[in-house]
């Protein structure tokens, strides 16, 4: 079997159905980045970099929206590679890298996206690396070219109200899960783990994270901005807010 062999179609929408149960509101931080990568790029084809983009979720959205966009896409992990491959069947660059080395870029077709874009990803980074992390990401983006990063980021100055909002969030979410309306992380990945062309690289993935990603680190969005600016970014803000999570984004 190859990985071709795989219902991609159905996999690429479990693995949304899974995240959206978890993020209801995912595909209007996708809208408000696309949109930004528009207002950089105008009526150009754009350049962007999908950066931690597993299943190719923003590549995805960003070839419906935009056909003729040039993507690349960025991740570690072999399982959700193998599905961003199959569904972008050729339409998109596919490398591996590592985010916690310092020559992530050299697997890059190129260094001068217009966009960078990444979602519910980084905060697998801790801080040191993810401040050393936004400097060679504005390495690789053209002058002028936008970075946004979408992900947990709560707003210091509304804690209460904040921590309630997502109590609430993940009370509606484990009602979910308890119902079988939607599959949990673990359950997605058990999954995964039976499906005869995933389960090696399940097993791989073992490999590559013998103890599961590093723990998460989830500053807030001020944290972010002051780390965009001191990484040479010209300008640094909040793109879109919802709850405890937000987009920033950062122009070189």
């Amino acid at each position: 079997m190859t990985p071709y062999d795989l219902d991609v179609r159905a996999w690429q929408e479990s693995w949304d159905r899974q995240q959206e149960a978890f993020m209801p509101d995912r595909e209007h931080r996708f809208t408000a980045m696309l949109d930004a990568v528009a207002a950089v790029t105008g009526d150009r084809p754009p350049r962007v970099l999908d950066l931690a983009g597993g299943t190719g979720s923003i590549s995805l959205r960003t070839l419906a929206r935009r056909p003729d966009a040039e993507v690349t896409v960025l991740d570690l992990d072999p399982v959700l590679l193998t599905l961003a491959e199959a569904a972008l069947a050729g339409r998109a660059t596919v490398v591996t890298a590592d985010l916690n080395r310092s020559d992530w870029a050299a697997a890059l077709p190129r260094r001068d996206f217009d966009a960078v874009l990444t979602a519910t990803a980084l905060h697998w980074v801790d801080g040191p690396r993810l401040a050393q992390l936004y400097r060679e990401i504005r390495d690789v983006l053209r002058p002028g070219g936008v970075f946004v990063n979408a992900d947990h980021m709560p707003d210091d100055a509304m804690p209460t109200l904040t921590a309630r909002l997502g109590a609430l969030a993940r009370a509606r979410r484990d009602a979910r899960y308890r119902a079988g309306a939607a599959l949990s992380w673990p359950d997605w990945w058990a999954r995964a783990a039976d499906d005869p062309v995933l389960a090696p690289l399940v097993e791989k993935r073992r490999q590559i994270y013998p103890t599961g990603h590093s723990p998460e680190w989830s500053p807030p969005a001020a944290w972010h901005l002051d780390a965009l600016r001191a990484a040479g970014f010209t300008e640094a803000g909040v793109l879109w807010r919802g709850g405890g999570d937000a987009a920033v984004a950062a122009l070189r």
